[in-house]
C-alpha cells in the first residue's frame, strides 16, 4: 500500500499520508494554524454536528434529485460512523483558524468523502467517484455549515449546563430547608444589619440560580435559529429553492435539536447577535456563581478568627507550612472559572463587532470561547454541587450568639421607641459592651415582655404588624 496519495487543490498538488481520511485542504490547515494546540476533535459534539449536517444535506439533495442515491447512501453511512464515535482522531485542524471555519468544513468534507469511498469499495482519494465538494458539500457553503454546526453544538452544551445549574439550584434549595431554623445575623457592607435565617440566605441563592436558568433557556431559543441553506451570503445560490426548509426539518430529526430556519437568511449569515446574547448570559451566570462562592468563603472563614457560621467540606490540606489549615478550594476554583468566562465574553464581543458586510470571519474564536465558557461553567457547577454545597453544615450556636450580641437588634426597636432613642441605645451598647436588651430595660423604654417579643430573632426574620 502506498504511504502517500497525491491530491490537488487550487494551490497545486500535495502528498497526503494514505493512512488518514482527511485530504489536502486539511493538510494545509494543519500547517497554517498552530495556535491553541486544541484540535476540533476536542469537541466531539461539534464533530457530530458536522456529521448531522452532512447527512441531512445528502438526504435532502437525494430527495430533490440532485445527488444519486448510491452516493447519498455512502455519505450517510460515513456520517453514521462518525456520529457513532469513530474516526474522531481524523478531525485535526486547530480550533483557532482563519477562513471563517472553512478548514473545519473541509476537514469534515474530506473525511466523509474518503470514508464514503471506502464504503463503496474504492480507495481514498478517488474524488472522480465521490468528491468532497461536489457531493459531500453539495448545496452548502462554509458560511451556513459552520455556524449551523456551532449552534447545534452550543445548544447541546447548553443542555449540559442547564442540568448542572439545576443541580446547584436544588442543592441550595435543600440547604435552605435544612437551615430554615438557624438564626443568624444578616450583613450589609460587611457590617451587622438585621437577623435572618441561614435558610433564607441559601434559599436566596437558589432563587438567583433559578433566574439564571431561565436566562440560559431564553438564549438557547435564539441559538436554535439556523441559516442552513443560505450558502455563501444568504441568497441560497447553488441550492434548490426547496432545499433550506427541507434540510432544516431533516437536521432537526437527525440531531434531536429543534432547530428552525431563520426568516431572513442574508441577515442570519452576517448576524452574530445570538452569540453576544449567550456570552452575556454566561457572564451573568459566572458573576452570580462567583458572588455565591465569595459568600461561602466569608461565612466559613476562621475557624477561630473568622465568621465560622458554616463549615465547608474539607477537600485537601490547606498549607505546606501551617498544620491543620484547610482552605475553601472549591469556591476558590469556581471564582477562577468565573474570571475566565468573563474574559471570554470580551473576546466574543470584540469578534462579533468585527463582522464586515455579509459575513463575520471571526466565528472560530467565538466558537472556541463559547465552547470553553459552557464547558467550564458546567464543570464548575458540578464540582460546586458535589464537592461543596451538599456537604455544608451549620454552626448553629455561633450563628445565634452573634445575633444575640449584635447591635443590629436595635433596628427592630425603631417602630416602638423611635429612631433617636434607638440610636442612643446602639451607641451605648457599642461604648459599654452591654447588650441592647439590657440597656433598653435599664432605660425603661419597654417592658421585659415587650422586649422579649420584639427582639425575638424569630420574629425579626419576616414581616409583622407593629402593635
Amino acid at each position: 500500500m502506498a504511504k502517500t496519495r497525491i491530491e490537488h487543490d487550487l494551490l497545486g498538488e500535495r502528498e497526503v499520508p494514505n493512512e488518514h481520511y482527511y485530504g489536502i485542504q486539511t493538510l494545509r490547515a494543519l500547517e497554517n494554524f498552530k495556535f491553541t494546540g486544541i484540535p476540533i476533535s476536542n469537541y466531539p459534539q461539534l464533530i457530530n454536528s458536522l456529521a448531522y449536517i452532512k447527512k441531512a444535506a445528502a438526504m435532502t439533495n437525494s430527495e430533490l434529485g440532485l445527488l444519486k442515491p448510491p452516493l447519498a447512501h455512502a455519505i450517510t453511512r460515513a456520517c453514521d460512523l462518525i456520529i457513532a464515535g469513530q474516526f474522531l482522531h481524523e478531525f485535526v485542524v486547530d480550533v483557532m483558524q482563519g477562513g471563517a471555519g472553512t478548514s473545519t468544513n473541509m476537514n469534515a468534507n474530506e473525511v466523509i468523502a474518503n470514508l464514503a469511498l471506502e464504503q463503496m469499495g474504492y480507495e481514498k482519494g478517488r474524488y472522480d467517484i465521490l468528491h468532497p465538494l461536489n457531493h459531500v458539500n453539495m448545496s452548502q457553503s462554509t458560511n451556513d455549515v459552520y455556524p449551523t454546526a456551532m449552534r447545534l453544538t452550543l445548544s447541546q452544551k447548553m443542555d449540559d449546563l442547564l442540568r448542572e445549574m439545576e443541580r446547584v439550584r436544588q442543592a441550595l434549595a435543600d440547604k435552605g430547608k435544612e437551615f430554615a431554623d438557624v438564626i443568624k445575623m444578616g450583613r450589609t457592607q460587611l457590617q451587622d444589619a438585621v437577623p435572618m435565617t441561614l435558610g433564607q440566605e441559601f434559599g436566596a441563592w437558589a432563587v438567583t440560580v433559578g433566574e439564571d436558568i431561565e436566562r440560559v433557556w431564553e438564549a438557547q431559543a435564539l441559538i436554535r435559529e439556523i441559516n442552513l441553506g443560505a450558502t455563501a451570503i444568504g441568497t441560497g445560490l447553488n441550492a434548490h429553492p426547496d432545499y433550506a426548509p427541507l434540510v432544516t426539518v431533516k437536521l432537526a430529526e437527525i440531531s434531536g435539536v429543534p432547530v428552525i430556519i431563520s426568516q431572513n437568511l442574508v441577515e442570519a449569515t452576517q448576524d452574530t447577535g445570538a452569540y453576544v446574547q449567550l456570552s452575556g448570559v454566561l457572564k451573568r451566570v459566572a458573576v452570580k456563581l462567583s458572588k455565591i462562592c465569595n459568600d461561602l468563603r466569608l461565612l466559613s472563614s476562621g475557624p477561630r478568627a473568622g465568621l465560622h457560621e458554616i463549615n465547608l467540606p474539607a477537600m485537601a490540606p490547606g498549607s505546606s507550612i501551617m498544620p491543620g489549615k484547610v482552605n475553601p478550594v472549591i469556591p476558590e476554583v469556581v471564582n477562577q472559572v468565573a474570571y475566565e468566562v468573563i474574559g471570554n465574553d470580551l473576546t466574543v464581543t470584540l469578534a462579533a463587532e468585527a463582522g464586515q458586510l455579509e459575513l463575520n470571519a471571526m466565528e472560530p474564536v467565538i466558537a472556541y470561547n463559547l465552547f470553553s465558557s459552557l464547558d467550564l461553567l458546567g464543570r464548575a457547577c458540578h464540582t460546586l454541587t458535589e464537592r461543596c454545597i451538599i456537604g455544608i453544615t451549620a454552626n448553629r450556636e455561633i450563628c445565634r450568639k452573634m445575633v444575640e450580641n449584635s447591635i443590629g437588634l436595635v433596628t427592630a426597636l425603631n417602630p416602638y421607641i423611635g429612631y433617636e432613642k434607638s440610636t442612643e441605645i446602639a451607641n451605648l451598647a457599642l461604648a459599654t459592651g452591654e447588650s441592647v436588651y439590657k440597656i433598653v430595660l435599664e432605660k425603661g423604654y419597654l417592658s421585659k415582655a415587650e422586649l422579649d417579643d420584639i427582639l425575638s430573632p424569630e420574629n425579626m426574620t419576616k414581616p409583622r404588624i407593629v402593635k
